[in-house]
């Protein structure tokens, strides 16, 4: 039996993909702690044509890191938080539980 998702399900696991296979892996290539859009939907359209995943769903993934405050927007220009930089300048694994925990830490 096909069990139905939440819509706050749905969206962590928007976030969480967005985060594991497209925006960490991006930042890790670029070695930098923010991108660009363009860069970004390059990104987007390699992984969703090898995982065969709607694009859309992985729009409303980066908007959900940004209401979460795991990444920050100034124009088109994109960064992660600052408390996730020591993991990106180790090229370190930074999964999603390790990016949500360090942005709500005070």
């Amino acid at each position: 039996m096909l069990s139905v998702k939440g819509k706050y399900a749905t969206a962590t696991e928007n976030r969480r993909f967005v985060w594991a296979r497209i925006v960490w892996p991006l930042i890790l290539e670029l070695n930098d702690v923010a991108f660009t859009l363009w860069q970004y939907q390059k990104k987007r359209d390699q992984v969703c044509a090898k995982e065969d995943v709607n694009i859309q769903s992985t729009s409303r993934g980066l908007v959900s890191l940004m209401q979460k405050g795991i990444l920050l927007k100034e124009g088109s220009i994109y960064s992660i938080h600052y408390r996730l930089i020591p993991y990106m300048r180790l090229g370190a694994e930074c999964d999603y539980a390790t990016a949500i925990h360090e942005t709500r830490m005070k």
